[in-house]
C-alpha cells in the first residue's frame, strides 16, 4: 500500500503531522507493507528565491499583529511540536521560497534518500540555527542525507532540474482538491487532511488496508491543523482557530 504525503518545509503542521503519522504507522500491523512517498506543495509559490524574512516579523506584518502577538501565535504551534518530542525555535527562524528544497527532495527521492533529507530539512528549519533558504545549508543537508555533493550542487545550479517534477506534484494536489498541507492520500482512495492525532492515522491505514470506501478522514476534526496559502492554523480549545503562515 502506498501513502503519498503532500507537504512543505515551511509548514509547521507538516513537521508535526509527519511525526504523528509515523507514530500512527508504527501502530499499524501491516506497517512493513506501506510505501511512503512525499510530494511537493509550496505554501508561497510566488515568493522570490532571495526574499527571506524572520518568521515572527513576517507574521506580524501579514496579519497586522504586534510582534508579541505574532510570537504568541508561534508559541501555540511550538507547544504542539514539543508535545511530539520535536524541537521548535521561534526567534531567529526565517521564511522564504521552498522551491529549491523541493527540487532537491526530488533528487533525494530518485536516490532513495528522500526521508533522510526531509527529516534533516525539517530539523534545520524548525529546531536548529540553520537557514534552509541558504544554498550552502541545503548542500550540507544533502550530503548529511547521503547524497553526492557535486550532484546536489548541479541541481541547485540548474533552475530547470526537477522543476517539472515539483510542478507536477502541485498540479496533482490541486486535482485532488488539496488546498492545504499536510495532505495524506492512502492507496489513491482515502484522504486525510491536516496533522491528525496518531490514532486517526492508524485508523485510516486500517481502513485503507481493508479496502473500505470513504471520502476523506478528518477534514472537520477539531484536533487537526493544516497550512494553506492563507496561513497555518493554531488550534484552540474551541472550534475556531487563528491562522498564521
Amino acid at each position: 500500500m502506498r501513502v503519498e504525503i503532500w507537504s512543505d518545509i515551511a509548514c509547521p503542521w507538516c513537521y508535526v503531522g509527519k511525526a504523528r503519522f509515523e507514530k500512527g504507522l508504527a501502530a499499524f500491523a501491516h506497517r512493513d507493507d506501506v510505501e511512503v512517498v512525499y510530494r511537493s506543495f509550496e505554501l508561497d509559490p510566488g515568493r522570490a528565491k532571495d526574499d527571506t524574512a524572520l518568521v515572527v516579523d513576517m507574521l506580524a506584518e501579514k496579519y497586522g499583529r504586534t510582534r508579541e502577538e505574532a510570537r504568541a501565535m508561534e508559541e501555540g504551534v511550538a507547544s504542539n511540536a514539543r508535545s511530539e518530542g520535536l524541537g521548535y525555535r521561534i526567534e531567529g527562524r526565517d521564511h522564504g521560497s521552498t522551491f529549491d528544497i523541493h527540487r532537491l527532495l526530488h533528487l533525494a527521492k530518485a536516490r532513495g534518500r528522500q526521508d533522510e533529507l526531509l527529516n534533516l530539512a525539517y530539523r534545520a528549519n524548525f529546531a536548529e540555527e540553520r537557514s534552509v533558504f541558504a544554498p550552502e545549508t541545503l548542500i550540507d543537508l544533502a550530503v548529511e542525507a547521503g547524497l553526492d555533493e557535486a550532484e546536489a550542487r548541479a541541481v541547485l545550479t540548474d533552475a530547470d532540474a526537477y522543476a517539472d517534477d515539483v510542478r507536477a506534484d502541485e498540479r496533482e494536489a490541486a486535482e485532488l482538491g488539496a488546498t492545504g498541507v499536510p495532505f495524506f492520500v492512502l492507496d489513491r482512495r482515502y484522504g486525510v487532511s491536516g496533522g491528525q492525532p496518531a490514532e486517526v492515522f492508524t485508523q485510516a491505514l486500517e481502513q485503507a488496508w481493508q479496502g473500505r470506501v470513504i471520502t476523506e478522514i478528518g477534514r472537520d476534526s477539531g484536533d487537526a491543523a493544516a497550512c494553506g496559502p492563507d496561513g497555518c492554523e493554531v488550534p484552540h480549545a474551541g472550534p475556531h482557530a487563528d491562522a498564521h503562515a
